[in-house]
């Protein structure tokens, strides 16, 4: 049975330097099944550090990760999470491969490296691209897709392997505003219909308070809060930005509204 109330994701004390120099600071939170988390902070701040390490990419220093209950440096089953790395779309648009290919690798493990894709692999790939609203182009070469397109379709990829967590670092970065409202609105569906867990990179303030359910910010120090109609987004802001910031609302299509400052 699932619980709603399981810790998927638990960071104690983490420190993770790069370079020589602290970049995380004694890092400690709790991410809950369902949670739909919104990771911010300036550039720099150490946001997709603090991804790298929990994922294994890179070491921590000191401090301790669990995923699903597990010390990370034992934890295997890492088929239950996907990740979509900021340079996901940076693709060769030379490369001869089709969007329903490229979904159709995160279908690829190491039991069936090699071999060809089952009819319920290829099911499960035209699933992906028909929640992500791209199964019209499945036979597009990558290379002629536009920036949204491309982001849907390395998202369509992760979320083809039916993972429980996915972690998205800033997926929308430089695409324009319609899309990035469908965007986020598609992420807000696989939350509450699918019930998996978003940990996302943001720059948009308003998305992240408008529409997830727990922000942390990070700036070398990592400061954790829920997300609720009464949340006020400076107090939690000031946390990572200073406390000269204030935060400035834009119209966002759902449900939460915050007054300006």
């Amino acid at each position: 049975m699932v619980l709603t109330n399981e810790c998927v994701l638990g960071v104690e004390n983490l420190n993770i330097a790069r370079s020589g120099s602290l970049v995380v600071k004694d890092a400690s939170f709790k991410i809950m099944r369902r949670d739909y988390v919104g990771i911010v902070g300036p550039n720099g701040g150490g946001k997709t550090t603090l991804f790298l390490a929990i994922l294994g990419l890179i070491p921590a220093q000191s401090g301790r990760i669990r995923i699903f209950g597990q010390d990370a440096p034992s934890f295997s089953s890492w088929e239950r999470i996907a990740y979509v790395s900021q340079d996901a779309i940076n693709f060769d648009s030379n490369f001869p491969i089709t969007v329903r290919e490229l979904v159709s690798l995160g279908r690829v493990k190491r039991g069936n490296l090699g071999r060809p894709l089952k009819r319920d692999d290829w099911h499960a790939v035209d699933d992906a691209l028909d929640f992500m609203g791209i199964l019209d182009i499945g036979e597009k070469r990558v290379g002629q897709l536009s920036g949204g397109q491309k982001q849907r379709a390395f998202v369509a990829k992760a979320l083809v392997r039916n993972p429980e967590i996915i972690f998205l670092d800033e997926p929308i970065a430089g695409i324009d505003a319609a899309t990035q409202e469908r965007f986020y609105q598609k992420m807000s569906d696989l939350n509450t219909a699918r019930g998996i867990t978003i940990l996302m990179v943001s720059h948009d303030l308003a998305a992240v308070f408008c529409r997830m359910s727990k922000v942390i910010c990070v700036n070398r120090s990592v400061n954790v809060s829920d997300i609720s109609p009464d949340t006020d987004p400076n107090s939690v802001l000031r946390e990572a930005y200073g406390e000269h910031f204030h935060f400035v609302y834009h119209r966002h299509e759902c449900a939460g509204e915050f007054k300006n400052d």
